[in-house]
């Protein structure tokens, strides 16, 4: 199978996109953080309520190419790894497929689909506030317990606020805070 990563595609927002964006487009405050911003869409959506708004994403052409959603402050980075600003407000669309290898870097998780976002969670846990908020979304696919039980091992309080059933999964959007 080709790897996805060298691709030009821009990632089109999908179901998951629009589960996040429901349930965070009242979220307000001064500085908003999008890991692994794809087309932009959620990015553009916590320009609305927040003051300054960075969008991450490893794959830099996907950056150079959102058409519909463009935004300013777009860093091609791993995570939260190149930033050293803190944020009230973090937000992640994780690769969360339980895959052996990593072959599309905007769904493969790794192994249980816990593996990169495991990363991700560790780059962006230095940029969140003490007071801030880190929302992301998981699936019944991926060993997401493990992710919340992970969060908590670091001392975060985890709260699972939405869930929606799909035809063959479903998706789950957890809240940590510090």
């Amino acid at each position: 199978m080709e790897n996805k990563f060298l691709q030009d595609d821009e990632y089109p927002p999908s179901e998951d996109t629009f589960f996040i964006a429901n349930n965070i487009e009242n979220e307000k405050g001064d500085c908003a953080l999008d890991i692994g911003s794809g087309s932009g869409y959620l990015t553009k959506l916590l320009c609305k309520n927040f003051s300054f708004v960075v969008g991450t994403d490893i794959n830099y052409h996907v950056l150079q190419h959102q058409s519909s959603y463009k935004t300013n402050n777009l860093i091609c980075c791993n995570g939260s790894d190149a930033l050293k600003i803190t944020f009230d407000f973090i937000v992640c669309n994780f690769p969360y497929l339980a895959t052996d290898e990593i072959l599309d870097v905007s769904t493969d998780g790794g192994i249980e689909g816990f593996e990169i976002p495991k990363k991700i969670f560790d780059s962006a846990l230095k940029n969140l506030k003490n007071t801030g908020k880190f929302i992301f979304v998981t699936s019944s696919l991926s060993n997401y317990q493990k992710l919340i039980d992970y969060a908590e091992k670091l001392g975060m309080k985890t709260t699972i606020i939405a869930k929606k059933k799909l035809f063959f999964e479903e998706l789950i959007l957890v809240e940590a805070k510090n």
